[in-house]
Parts: structure tokens; C-alpha cells; sequence
């Protein structure tokens, strides 16, 4: 059932107190728990609407989601009165209808009341249908989800595609970046579990051939924090700026600030990354081929003590990823390979 709730505004010379400014969802996707597993169109109407008020929307699985990015949250109103946008499936879907200039939470435990930037809020219970079931693939021991839905990772909508993702013969992951009738797409997986404090190591063949369009993230997130604090630590390959000639970096998230983030040169051939996650403390060390060959040479390390996350539900990811589209990087289809991943508490 869809619920509304709206301002009445009354008036000096009438005895009836008409409706004011409301929202409405009038087309809501399935429910599924899902979240990043599939998309669909969510729309409805808005009435009493003044200059400048949009619809914010918000999906829940868990806790409310922000729709369909964070980078993009705001869904324009129609001169019809109709709103129209894509969002990631969740069992409840909610819509509301505020002022300019509100900033509204990537993610909530609760969705906000009427009032300080809020005009009205609509709420729809997700259409039954049958349970979508993402895709698992098996690498090192361990079970990962597939993505297959957009993300807005770089600031900007990438889409991602199971058929982008696979292992071979050897049992090594691999991730490709491709395009298929005019549209890019992306691949990435994350453990389907949480492991907490401890290394995180990485077994990397060489990314030196990559395009400069192409980015490898291997990293944990908490995709169920309730804040809009980042929590995340990540080795970037391949992710290069403007600013300066090394094509990698270190991260505690926010990576804004000046001591979360340390550039450096990832040299060609197979590498091993380490993250040792320990209370106050992420450790991150890239040496040449195997770190267990005693003679692997060391490329660099770091160590954080700011910013560093403790435990709740973060997971490991490994996103091969567009982090850039312009004219002087052109797109080009790409594939990179993990040979292996090792959790050591």
C-alpha cells in the first residue's frame, strides 16, 4: 500500500482544509532484497509542486539507499507533474518531494519526518515476484557475488555485466571491460562474507598494458553503514590523474584527505598487494611476483593510523572498472587477471 503524507494548509475564509503539496508513486518496481543485483524503473506524479522541489528517492534492503547513485540523487519533476528514474531493487521504495538546496543521506536507517527540507514523502511495499538470484563464482577457496547492476563508482554511472566475469582453468579470476552493442560494461565481485581484521592479499598479473580508461580496485567496503562516512581501504592499479605520472595508489577512505591517500609506480609483471587490517592501523605493501617467494623484491609500503575503520560488515571487492571517459583517453576493451586471494587473520 502506498502511503502519503502531505502539509495541509489552512485557510481564514474557508471551513475545509484542502490537501497541499503531496507525492505519489504510481508504477513500483519488484521486491527483492537484493539491492545491486538488478535495476528498474520507478515512477509517479508530485502535486502543489514549487520552482526548484524534486524527488529524491530511496530503496530499502536492510536500510535505506539513496536512488539510483549517490553522485546523481536528485529525480526532476515533470511540467506534467510526472517523475520518472531508474533505482535498485529493495522490498520498500519511498519517494520524497523537497525543497532546493536540501541535502539529502546516501543511506538511512530511517527515513526522514516532513519538515526541514522535506515537503511530502510517499512509501510503496515492492510488487511480489519471483526471487532474483545473483551469480556466485568460486575463486581461491572462497564464494563472490557477480554484479550486475550500474554503480557510480568515479563519480560516474558504470555498468557491469556478469558475462564480464569468469574463471579459468587454473581456477585465476578474470574481469574485462567490454562493449557490446554501443553500451560499456564493467566487472566485479565481492566475498559474500565479512572477514574482518586481517591481511587481504592480492596475486595481480600485469596491468602495465592497461589503457589509462582502466582502473583495478581491490578493496573492502561497508555497503550497509548507515552514515555517510566512507569506511573503506583500497589498492588502486592502473588509476591514474592528471596531476602526476604514477598509475597507482593506497587509500583510507575519505581519500580527499591529504594523509588517506599515497600515489605510487606499479611496475609491470605479476604483483603481489597486501592490506593487513589491524585496530588503528592498515598496513599496505606491493612487492614483485609472490609474496611468499622470500626473495620477492618490495615496490613500495605504507602505513595508515588516521582514518582507519573498525569491523562491522565490510567485504572485500575486486572492481576492474571505466574510472575515466574523455578524448584523450579512448575506451578500449580490456581484461585483467587475480591469480589468487588470501585471507590471514
Amino acid at each position: 500500500m502506498i502511503a502519503i503524507l502531505g502539509v495541509l494548509v489552512s485557510s481564514c475564509n474557508s471551513k475545509t482544509f484542502p490537501t497541499g503539496p503531496s507525492v505519489e508513486i504510481t508504477n513500483v518496481p519488484q521486491a527483492d532484497p537484493g539491492g545491486p543485483v538488478q535495476m528498474a524503473f520507478i515512477e509517479g506524479h508530485a502535486t502543489g509542486v514549487k520552482p526548484g522541489e524534486r524527488i529524491v528517492l530511496y530503496a530499502h534492503s536492510g536500510i535505506w539507499w539513496i536512488q539510483p547513485f549517490v553522485a546523481h540523487p536528485n529525480t526532476e519533476i515533470q511540467p506534467d507533474s510526472s517523475w520518472r528514474n531508474s533505482t535498485h531493487l529493495g522490498t520498500e521504495y519511498a519517494a520524497l518531494l523537497v525543497e532546493p538546496g536540501f541535502h539529502p543521506a546516501s543511506r538511512l536507517a530511517n527515513l526522514p519526518p516532513v519538515g526541514n527540507g522535506v515537503v511530502a514523502i510517499a512509501t510503496a511495499a515492492g510488487r511480489p515476484g519471483k526471487p532474483i538470484v545473483s551469480k556466485i563464482v568460486h575463486f581461491s577457496g572462497y564464494d563472490w557475488h557477480v554484479r550486475t547492476a550500474v554503480s557510480d563508482r568515479a563519480g560516474q554511472p558504470n555498468v557491469y555485466d556478469a558475462a564480464n566475469v569468469w574463471t579459468d582453468e587454473k581456477g585465476f579470476l578474470h574481469l574485462r571491460i567490454r562493449e557490446s552493442s554501443g553500451v560499456w560494461s564493467c566487472g566485479e565481485v565481492s566475498l559474500v562474507r565479512s572477514l574482518g581484521y586481517g591481511s587481504y592479499v592480492f596475486v595481480v598479473r600485469d596491468t602495465s598494458h592497461l589503457g589509462p580508461s582502466a582502473a583495478l580496485g581491490l578493496y573492502t567496503a561497508d555497503d550497509f553503514r548507515t552514515t555517510d562516512t566512507l569506511g573503506g581501504m583500497e589498492i588502486e592499479l592502473n588509476h591514474r590523474v592528471s596531476a602526476d605520472s604514477k598509475n597507482a595508489q593506497y587509500a583510507v577512505q575519505p581519500f580527499y584527505i591529504s594523509e588517506n591517500l599515497v600515489r605510487f609506480m606499479a611496475p609491470s609483471g605479476v604483483l603481489t598487494h597486501t592490506l593487513r587490517w589491524e585496530p588503528g592501523r592498515a598496513s599496505f605493501k606491493t612487492v614483485h611476483g609472490l609474496a611468499t617467494d622470500p626473495y620477492a623484491a618490495k615496490v613500495t609500503e605504507h602505513i595508515f593510523t588516521s582514518g582507519v575503520p573498525t569491523p562491522k560488515k565490510e567485504t572485500a571487492h575486486i572492481d576492474f572498472y571505466i574510472h575515466r571517459r574523455s578524448n584523450d583517453w579512448p575506451l578500449k576493451e580490456e581484461e585483467v587477471v587475480i591469480e589468487r586471494f588470501e585471507f590471514l587473520p
